[in-house]
Protein backbone atom coordinates (compact mmCIF):
# COMPACT_ATOMS: atom_id res chain seq x y z
CA UNK A 1 0.00 0.00 0.00
CA UNK A 2 1.31 3.44 -0.92
CA UNK A 3 0.38 6.13 1.63
CA UNK A 4 2.06 9.24 0.22
CA UNK A 5 4.14 11.94 1.86
CA UNK A 6 1.61 13.28 4.39
CA UNK A 7 0.15 11.77 7.58
CA UNK A 8 -2.92 9.70 6.68
CA UNK A 9 -5.68 7.48 7.98
CA UNK A 10 -6.43 4.82 5.36
CA UNK A 11 -9.66 2.84 5.64
CA UNK A 12 -8.94 -0.89 5.24
CA UNK A 13 -12.41 -2.16 6.16
CA UNK A 14 -13.51 -3.20 2.68
CA UNK A 15 -10.24 -5.08 2.11
CA UNK A 16 -10.70 -6.80 5.48
CA UNK A 17 -14.30 -7.74 4.65
CA UNK A 18 -13.19 -9.21 1.31
CA UNK A 19 -10.48 -11.22 3.06
CA UNK A 20 -12.87 -12.92 5.53
CA UNK A 21 -15.87 -13.35 3.22
CA UNK A 22 -16.82 -17.03 3.17
CA UNK A 23 -14.45 -17.97 6.00
CA UNK A 24 -17.07 -18.78 8.68
CA UNK A 25 -16.49 -17.93 12.35
CA UNK A 26 -13.19 -16.80 13.79
CA UNK A 27 -10.92 -13.81 14.28
CA UNK A 28 -9.35 -11.49 11.75
CA UNK A 29 -5.97 -10.21 12.88
CA UNK A 30 -4.66 -7.08 11.13
CA UNK A 31 -0.97 -6.26 11.58
CA UNK A 32 1.30 -3.59 10.14
CA UNK A 33 4.98 -4.65 10.34
CA UNK A 34 6.40 -1.15 10.67
CA UNK A 35 7.86 0.76 13.63
CA UNK A 36 6.10 3.96 12.59
CA UNK A 37 2.48 3.04 11.83
CA UNK A 38 -0.54 1.63 13.61
CA UNK A 39 -4.02 0.16 13.24
CA UNK A 40 -7.03 1.98 14.68
CA UNK A 41 -10.71 1.11 14.78
CA UNK A 42 -12.52 4.42 14.47
CA UNK A 43 -15.34 6.15 12.63
CA UNK A 44 -14.22 7.75 9.38
CA UNK A 45 -15.71 10.22 6.95
CA UNK A 46 -17.25 12.47 9.60
CA UNK A 47 -14.04 14.18 10.66
CA UNK A 48 -12.84 11.61 13.19
CA UNK A 49 -9.90 10.60 11.01
CA UNK A 50 -8.76 14.23 10.76
CA UNK A 51 -9.38 14.67 14.50
CA UNK A 52 -7.17 11.65 15.20
CA UNK A 53 -4.31 13.09 13.14
CA UNK A 54 -4.73 16.49 14.83
CA UNK A 55 -4.57 14.91 18.29
CA UNK A 56 -1.50 12.88 17.33
CA UNK A 57 0.13 16.18 16.29
CA UNK A 58 -0.90 17.77 19.60
CA UNK A 59 0.31 14.83 21.70
CA UNK A 60 3.37 13.99 19.60
CA UNK A 61 4.51 17.22 17.89
CA UNK A 62 6.74 16.99 14.84
CA UNK A 63 9.62 19.07 16.22
CA UNK A 64 13.20 18.66 17.45
CA UNK A 65 12.41 17.29 20.96
CA UNK A 66 12.92 13.66 19.92
CA UNK A 67 16.17 11.76 20.59
CA UNK A 68 15.52 9.53 17.58
CA UNK A 69 16.77 11.94 14.92
CA UNK A 70 17.29 10.19 11.58
CA UNK A 71 14.97 11.14 8.73
CA UNK A 72 12.98 14.32 8.37
CA UNK A 73 12.74 16.78 11.29
CA UNK A 74 10.49 15.40 14.02
CA UNK A 75 10.56 11.85 12.63
CA UNK A 76 11.27 10.54 16.14
CA UNK A 77 7.60 11.06 16.99
CA UNK A 78 6.66 8.53 14.30
CA UNK A 79 8.62 5.90 16.24
CA UNK A 80 6.59 6.67 19.38
CA UNK A 81 3.23 6.45 17.57
CA UNK A 82 2.78 2.64 17.92
CA UNK A 83 2.75 3.02 21.71
CA UNK A 84 -0.48 5.03 21.28
CA UNK A 85 -1.89 3.49 18.09
CA UNK A 86 -0.82 -0.17 18.23
CA UNK A 87 0.37 -1.97 15.10
CA UNK A 88 -2.40 -4.56 15.35
CA UNK A 89 -6.10 -5.22 15.87
CA UNK A 90 -8.23 -8.37 16.13
CA UNK A 91 -11.83 -8.35 14.96
CA UNK A 92 -14.44 -11.08 15.52
CA UNK A 93 -15.90 -12.69 12.40
CA UNK A 94 -19.23 -14.55 12.31
CA UNK A 95 -20.33 -16.47 9.23
CA UNK A 96 -17.72 -14.64 7.14
CA UNK A 97 -18.72 -11.13 8.24
CA UNK A 98 -16.77 -8.64 10.36
CA UNK A 99 -18.53 -7.96 13.65
CA UNK A 100 -17.90 -4.23 13.77
CA UNK A 101 -20.18 -1.64 15.30
CA UNK A 102 -22.27 0.54 12.99
CA UNK A 103 -19.66 3.27 12.55
CA UNK A 104 -16.46 1.30 13.24
CA UNK A 105 -13.88 1.12 10.46
CA UNK A 106 -10.48 -0.60 10.46
CA UNK A 107 -7.78 1.93 9.55
CA UNK A 108 -4.07 2.18 8.94
CA UNK A 109 -2.63 5.24 10.68
CA UNK A 110 0.61 6.41 9.08
CA UNK A 111 2.31 9.63 10.20
CA UNK A 112 5.70 8.77 8.69
CA UNK A 113 6.29 11.07 5.75
CA UNK A 114 9.68 9.45 5.00
CA UNK A 115 8.35 5.97 4.13
CA UNK A 116 5.49 5.94 1.63
CA UNK A 117 5.30 2.17 1.15
CA UNK A 118 3.40 0.17 3.80
CA UNK A 119 2.54 -3.49 4.19
CA UNK A 120 -0.55 -4.67 6.02
CA UNK A 121 -0.92 -8.34 6.91
CA UNK A 122 -4.26 -10.08 7.38
CA UNK A 123 -4.53 -13.42 9.19
CA UNK A 124 -7.68 -15.42 9.83
CA UNK A 125 -7.94 -17.76 12.78
CA UNK A 126 -10.90 -20.10 12.31
CA UNK A 127 -12.98 -20.68 15.40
Amino acid sequence: MRTGGVPVVVDLTDDCADFVRGEGDGLLHVFVPHATAGIAIIETGSGSDEDLLAQIDALLPRDDRWRHRHGSPGHGRDHVLPAFVPPHASIPVLEGYLQLGTWQRICLVDTNTDNHQRHVRFSFLAG
